[in-house]
């Protein structure tokens, strides 16, 4: 069945893989590489029944629905074929009905055949029947191809089968009898998900990115885009506004500067204390600050850390109430201040002593029964139902079935010194019964982002080089983010020297410490993991005995005018920056001082990053008489979510560095 562009299907067989037993031979790269056997699990209203998602075929996907009753079997709902469309989250709007997101990447031929991310949003009775599309049908209008499918912002938990959502709507006669031909732009709709009944809460506004609800059917909070150049190029701000409780106006709430962080960026309304949660800076960290909505727009800082950012809010509940915050030093840490939910997680702390990492990942309306994930470093994840009347746990599924009874490496949280002194935070992972040994193979795994960090707990790629014998550092170079503004400085593009000469800095520490072979050391990255492992090669050529590169930024000046036809083309020039530094930091314009074997993979829908990056990199190297090798999976993105490419990738990886290295 297709709903313009969504195409989906409403029944499949069970296919969770099984993890080897036996006398079968451990197949690391099978095991590390499959997608994970289940996810996103939601607890319906009552919670009587599961819903839970499992890979299939390619990047295909299925949901499924279990009752939580003695003998009950799985029953399929909804699947996605993923040639493109594949599920993402789904989750309850009643006790049997579903509401799932669909998305996937697209080659559009109005993007000069560029890939086109998009989503969609439908719902699915739990026995498969009454699909439907509540995205706006905005994909083959002559005006415009709408990317976001819109999302729910309010469950709506006392009205049956009912959400509030954001719809998207284009200019075009088939809305024009609704809105009128001028309407366009993001709205709210409240939707009854089994006909598609829809009432307008908020007017589609052309501008509009974000609108909050407060849990209860009001929306207290709109945010608008700031553009610039005609109205054609984002700011990177957004102005926020808010209404008063029962009141219809809009009044400035604060502008938000995603770029710099600076401003307040709300994230939740509390109706009962008529105030908005929300990130703001405090002495250049990120910090939760409460703002009242009486008219007063009175500030209070709720929690603030000396030396990291604060990292998100811990919600609860069907109304997604606001209970807590985490943070990430070496390990996250949650704090929450009320008391109800501090209560449950330290039940919950107790009742699972071996997972330091615990979270509640759904509950029922009244809050007796709520789903939980824990696990840990050497622990993928195991899903839970705590029955808190009862004070029952039981134990639902592992979140990767093909890596039970396999010994997995610990992660452990060190510091180096970068060669002026800083010391730079990381994670370091030794291959499981080697944890004392000496003179390793090793690699340096640095993140991508450049905006981004590594935390603590499972991770798939750096646990598949240690199963193989691999010692694996994963810094957090300065450019990361979690840390405030004075370790991000400028972004990892504008002060690459800076990253590049922590991840260099990461290899030197390895064979100072006696824990890398430095005649075994090889370099590994993702996205801009691929771009600083590139060129750190070409900083320092000998360090580093072998490249692997997935999907890496190879040409700084390539990345810019990748985003020449969207509207966020002069934030990313700005990121990106102008002068020498462009040049001697694109490893493409430097390919012939990369002296050492390089491994490249990229997907040819990648719409993060172009292919083209890639083939610059691969052709540079090639003449200028290096060695390296470029392969390409048709149809996957920058993830490369498909079990059969991943664990492909990480075969070939591995022969690679063993044949680059001689081992």
């Amino acid at each position: 069945m297709s709903f313009h562009g969504v195409k989906i299907f409403a029944s499949l067989c069970l296919a969770i893989p099984i993890a080897a037993q036996g006398d079968t031979p451990f197949d690391a790269a099978a095991a590390f590489g499959a997608r994970p056997s289940v996810a996103n699990l939601s607890l319906s209203p009552d919670g009587q029944r599961i819903a839970y998602v499992v890979p299939t075929a390619g990047q295909g996907s299925a949901v499924y629905t279990l009752e939580l009753t003695k003998g009950a079997a799985p029953r399929a709902a909804l699947g996605a074929d993923g040639k493109p469309d594949r599920l993402g989250e789904c989750d309850w709007v009643s006790n049997l009905r579903l509401v799932c997101v669909v998305y996937g990447v697209v080659l559009s031929d109005r993007r000069m055949l560029q890939p086109v991310p998009f989503t969609r949003i439908v719902a699915v009775n739990a026995d498969g029947t009454n699909l439907k599309l509540l995205s706006t049908k905005a994909d083959n209008y002559t005006r415009g191809f709408a990317l976001g499918g819109g999302a729910i912002i309010d469950w709506l938990p006392d009205e049956e089968n009912a959400a509030l959502m954001t719809r998207v709507y284009l200019p075009d006669d088939h809305v024009g009898t609704r809105l009128g031909s001028a309407s366009k732009g993001v709205g709210v709709d409240w939707i009854d998900t089994q006909n598609i009944h829809t009432r307008q809460i908020e007017p589609p506004r052309l501008d509009a990115v974000e609108y909050i609800s407060d849990g209860r059917g009001a929306v207290r909070i709109m945010g608008l885009r700031s553009k610039s150049d005609g109205g054609h190029q984002d700011t990177g701000i957004i102005n926020y506004f808010y209404r008063a409780q029962g009141s219809r106006e809009w009044q400035k709430l604060a502008d938000y500067n995603w770029v710099d962080r600076t401003g307040f960026k709300p994230w939740a309304v509390d109706r009962e204390r008529n105030i908005a949660y929300g990130l703001g800076k405090q002495d250049g960290r990120l910090a939760l600050f409460k703002v009242a909505l009486d008219g007063s727009l009175r500030e209070e800082l709720v929690y603030a850390r000396p030396d990291v950012d604060v990292a998100g809010i811990i919600r609860i509940g069907r109304r997604k109430r606001v209970v807590g915050v985490s943070y990430i030093t070496d390990t996250r840490s949650r704090v929450y201040f009320d008391p109800d939910a501090q209560e449950l997680a330290a039940d919950l702390s107790k009742a699972l002593p071996g997972s330091p990492q615990v979270r509640i990942a759904g509950a029922s309306v009244d809050e007796s029964k709520f789903l939980v994930i824990a696990g840990s470093d050497q622990d993928p994840g195991v899903y839970y139902l705590f029955d808190r009347k009862a004070k029952q746990l039981q134990t639902f599924f592992v979140v990767r079935s093909q890596l039970e009874g396999v010994k997995l490496a610990s992660m452990k949280p060190v510091n180096y010194p970068a060669r002026d002194g800083t010391l730079i935070p990381g994670y370091l992972t030794l291959p499981p019964g080697q944890e004392n040994a000496k003179g390793l193979p090793a690699i340096v795994l640095p993140h991508g982002g450049p905006g981004a960090r590594d935390e603590w707990g499972f991770d798939w790629l750096p646990q598949y080089y240690a199963a193989r014998g691999y010692a694996v550092l994963q810094p957090n170079y300065r450019g990361s983010s979690g840390y405030g503004d004075a370790w991000f400085e400028e972004n990892g593009f504008k002060s690459w020297p800076t990253a590049i000469g922590d991840v260099l800095d990461a290899g030197h520490w390895l064979v100072a410490q006696g824990i890398a072979d430095p005649a075994k050391l090889a370099i590994v990255g993702w996205a801009y993991g691929g771009y600083a492992a590139l060129q750190a090669a070409v900083v320092e050529p000998t360090l580093f005995k072998a490249v692997v590169g997935i999907a890496p930024v190879t040409d700084l000046d390539a990345l810019k005018e990748q985003h020449r036809r969207w509207s966020d083309f002069n934030l990313v020039s700005k990121q990106v920056g102008d002068g020498p530094h462009v040049r001697e930091g694109s490893p493409a314009m430097n390919a012939d001082k990369i002296k050492v074997p390089v491994l490249l993979f990229h997907g040819t829908l990648d719409h993060n990053v172009d292919i083209l990056q890639s083939q610059e990199m691969a052709s540079g190297i090639t003449k200028a008489g290096g060695r390296c090798e470029l392969v390409t999976y048709n149809d996957l993105d920058h993830y490369l979510e498909d079990s059969l490419a991943r664990t492909e990738m990480l075969r070939k990886s591995d022969t690679f560095l063993r044949q680059a290295m001689g081992m």
